[in-house]
Formats: C-alpha cells, sequence, structure tokens
C-alpha cells in the first residue's frame, strides 16, 4: 500500500492502460481524506479531465446540490471514481481498464478508511459490490461488508436522461444521511 504522497505520484505517472494515452489528467480525488464517507463513481468525464476533479460537469452538480439539500458537508466525504482517466466518449470502461485501476481504489479506501461507501452507478456497483447484480434491483439497499456499510445508487448522469429517478435517488441518500449521523454521533 502507499501513502497519499506516493499514491498520487502513481496515479500521475500510470500508463498501464491505453487510456492514459489520451487523458489531460489523472482524476483522483476530491474531498476529504478522512472522511467518514466515500462515493465512488464510474470514470472521469470532459471537465472532470480538464479540471483533474472527479464530479465537477452536470452530473457532479447535480451530487452537489443533492448533497447540499442533505446537509452532508464537504468535510464528510470523499469522493473517487474507478477509473482514473477519462474513457473516450464518456463510454463505460473496458474489464480490462477497470481491472488496471481497482489496486488503487482499494489503496484509496484503505486510506481513507470510510465507515460507508456509496457506489455511484452500475459500473461501481459492479467492482465494489456484485459483479452479477443489477442496479435497479439492489439500489438503496444497504450490505455490510468487511466493515463498510456499502450502498449502491443510481449515478447522477442517469438522472439527467430520466428524471424519474430523483425520488429514488433522494430517498437513497436520505438512507445515507441518517446513517452517517448516527456514525458521526457515536
Amino acid at each position: 500500500m502507499y501513502d497519499w504522497e506516493e499514491l498520487t505520484n502513481t496515479c500521475k505517472k500510470c500508463k498501464k492502460c491505453r487510456l492514459s494515452n489520451m487523458r489531460k489528467n489523472v482524476v483522483i480525488e476530491r474531498g476529504n481524506r478522512n472522511a467518514p464517507l466515500m462515493l465512488i463513481g464510474e470514470g472521469p468525464g470532459e471537465q472532470e479531465d480538464i479540471q483533474g476533479r472527479p464530479f465537477v460537469g452536470r452530473a457532479g452538480k447535480l451530487l452537489d446540490l443533492l448533497l447540499d439539500a442533505l446537509m452532508i458537508k464537504e468535510h464528510q466525504y470523499y469522493i473517487t471514481n474507478i477509473v482514473k482517466c477519462r474513457p473516450p466518449g464518456n463510454r463505460v470502461p473496458s474489464e480490462d481498464e477497470a481491472q488496471t485501476c481497482l489496486p488503487y481504489l482499494r489503496n484509496q479506501v484503505f486510506l481513507v478508511k470510510p465507515k460507508i461507501i456509496v457506489c455511484l452507478g452500475a459500473t461501481a456497483m459492479k467492482y465494489v459490490i456484485d459483479r452479477d447484480a443489477r442496479i435497479s434491483q439492489i439500489r438503496g439497499c444497504w450490505i455490510e461488508r468487511k466493515g463498510y456499510w456499502m450502498m449502491p445508487v443510481f449515478h447522477p448522469a442517469a438522472l439527467l436522461r430520466d428524471e424519474s429517478k430523483k425520488v429514488l435517488m433522494w430517498e437513497d441518500f436520505k438512507k445515507v444521511k441518517q446513517r452517517l449521523d448516527t456514525i458521526c454521533q457515536s
């Protein structure tokens, strides 16, 4: 396992998969490295690649509105992705691209030591919780594993395409907020 400096430098120099050939920036993190809540997405989009920070595009702005509305403060969360470089055209990362980056994600989980992990979307759910699960069937359900409370939810980008999912996302994140409040009080 790397410390933060080693992990950051290793990610920035990484050339292990073809995504590194097209990136402007490696997108590693945003938020508090000691947060009780970790949010994991799929991979950087165009704005994330430009700015070098996860969830700063349209989906990220929607996520920020949700977190603000539930009064989940920036010091309470840490955001990252399965892959650290943008897949072309914002496509889903391939199996080999995801597998190449997963050790970096595991290292981040080890360093942050969150109590809660929220998987934003099917790709994050697949690589963190269950390869065979369907997001529409297990979203909003708590899964306890290895001392972490995990919940898959829809990706914020899905809400931009289908507004009917906003109510479900709101309900899911209310559960996250309740669990977060309980953990922070103890």
